[in-house]
């Protein structure tokens, strides 16, 4: 047999092969798409909606508003005081970001499920009424698991941030979350969805400082927890419990206390 000869069925043999890893890989990921849409997600509780007050009734007022997805609205608990506002509310009004007390009256239009194209109905209802003093974006999950195309996130989000600014509304902007720490889904499919997130934060980031907010990155500032601990996800392996809601205020806290400074000085 000649080496040409030997390199064509070498070469036909290899293509064979890589073929049918894709297929197979594929499949596989057909697989666990088809289980990770059959699971059982936590759904949201009715007490999440509610409004509340925290602090000193003596002190500063905050109002602070949560836009976005399950995250925003605190799907996986129970009670409003475990949800990432709550948490903030809490905190704010305690002063442990170094800015003083403050009387937080919390507020979420929040919508589980949502994407990015959904906050457009959300900054209106957030708008009605009182103007909130600081809004806190939570979304970018679902813009990655239905592979929306980044720039088409970023765009979304960008006007939202820009209409609320407008109105005079500090943002601060929690990005996407790091999926790649999902327990719920299988690998490959885990990594593959983490990836696609890394791709939505990155575009969000951009969107957002160009529009005037403040970056949080959450999968760089919480996901190593996140995949190191499971307890910060809820039952569903998927959205936070009150623990990984806990970490995500920690890690947001900063941003809003100064943004919340800042309403301070316009009020002066």
């Amino acid at each position: 047999m000649s080496m040409s000869r030997e390199a064509r069925q070498i070469g036909r043999a290899a293509a064979m092969t890589a073929l049918a890893g894709t297929v197979s890989g594929a499949a596989l990921l057909a697989g666990e798409i088809i289980a990770a849409r059959s699971r059982r997600y936590a759904k949201p509780s009715m007490g999440l909606g509610l409004r509340t007050s925290m602090g000193p009734a003596s002190a500063t007022p905050l109002r602070l508003v949560l836009l976005g997805d399950s995250g925003a609205l605190g799907v996986g608990v129970e009670f409003l005081a475990d949800t990432v506002g709550g948490h903030l509310a809490r905190l704010l009004s305690e002063g442990t970001a170094g800015h003083g007390e403050r009387h937080v009256h919390l507020s979420s239009v929040g919508v589980s499920g949502s994407r990015s194209t959904d906050l457009a109905t959300q900054v209106a209802r957030a708008l009605l009424g009182e103007r909130p003093d600081v809004a806190v974006i939570l979304i970018g999950a679902n813009d990655a698991t239905s592979l929306r195309r980044p720039a088409e996130a970023g765009a979304h989000l960008s006007a939202a941030v820009r209409r609320l600014r407008d109105a005079g509304v500090e943002v601060v902007v929690g990005t996407c979350p790091d999926l790649g720490a999902a327990r719920a889904l299988a690998q490959p499919l885990r990594q593959l969805v983490g990836v696609l997130g890394r791709q939505i934060a990155n575009a969000q980031a951009r969107a957002v400082r160009e529009a005037g907010g403040t970056v949080v990155d959450l999968a760089v500032e919480t996901g190593a927890v996140f995949r190191a601990d499971a307890g910060t996800l809820c039952y569903d392996g998927y959205h936070p419990s009150a623990d990984g809601y806990r970490v995500w205020a920690h890690a947001l806290l900063p941003s809003v206390a100064h943004a919340a400074s800042m309403t301070n000085r316009r009020t002066q």
